[in-house]
């Protein structure tokens, strides 16, 4: 009997280790990996949205002052007393310089003056149109009273049963809206993915354009990311909901 027991116990013995220890080590070799590149990916979206926008800011900067400083008197630029260029100055000078054009002609020997202007302006065959298109798109865009392009919607396009996003523009004019068969119409811009700043613009029933509840911001985001940015999305508040739910549970298990 003790002769067996001893034969057991030295089999046991010169038996190899079992493969699952040996299979341990890629498992934290992959888990180990894996941490690198979250922590990589991670670090990627935090710095890239900064790293574009400074760039972004940083050539904007850099073009006004290329624009601005020839126009600056020589005695007046703080690089002819300093050992180091001085960014930004031209923007500076470029924000003093409008919002001082802009109180002179809120005034009326402004008013004056820029009527004068225009007439000169208007004599002139080829600079007239572009002077007047290109004011008119100004009044449109930065004037405080204006209504294009502050309301987002949604159309059947290309198809039937195909939704789009577009921006809702606005209402056509007189002659345009006379000759425009059936009920009330109003315009829309239909943008491009991913560039926003090509697309369609058409006339199409007030009836047919569903308004949506968001701002024109998240309307753009959400054509620019193809619809990877949802606005007012749930899901990118789960990660919260889970930590709460997390915690909530492991509160009850110690209860």
């Amino acid at each position: 009997m003790a002769l067996d027991v001893q034969r057991e116990l030295q089999e046991k013995l010169q038996q190899k280790p079992p493969l699952t220890k040996l299979a341990g080590s890629p498992e934290k070799a992959q888990t180990l990996g894996g941490r690198l590149r979250n922590y990589f990916l991670t670090g990627f979206i935090v710095a890239g949205p900064v790293a574009v926008t400074a760039y972004i800011v940083w050539w904007f900067v850099t073009t006004v002052d290329h624009w601005v400083e020839p126009l600056v008197p020589q005695a007046y630029l703080p690089d002819r007393y300093l050992p180091f260029r001085v960014p930004g100055y031209g923007l500076v000078v470029a924000i003093i310089g409008l919002t001082l054009l802009g109180f002179l002609t809120a005034n009326l020997v402004g008013r004056s003056f820029l009527r004068l202007g225009e007439v000169v302006l208007g004599r002139m065959p080829l600079v007239r149109g572009v002077y007047r298109t290109f004011k008119q798109i100004f009044e449109t865009i930065f004037s405080q009273s204006g209504t294009s392009f502050r309301k987002v919607g949604l159309v059947q396009y290309p198809a039937q049963g195909m939704w789009s996003i577009v921006f809702i523009s606005s209402e056509p004019g007189s002659e345009i809206a006379s000759r425009l068969p059936g009920e009330d119409h109003i315009s829309v811009f239909l943008p491009c993915t991913p560039n926003p700043t090509t697309g369609f613009y058409f006339f199409l029933p007030r009836s047919e354009v569903i308004e949506l509840p968001i701002p024109v911001e998240d309307g753009a985001k959400l054509i620019m990311s193809a619809g990877l940015i949802q606005p007012g999305d749930p899901r990118l508040k789960l990660p919260a909901a889970d930590v709460t739910e997390g915690k909530g549970a492991s509160a009850k298990d110690a209860a």
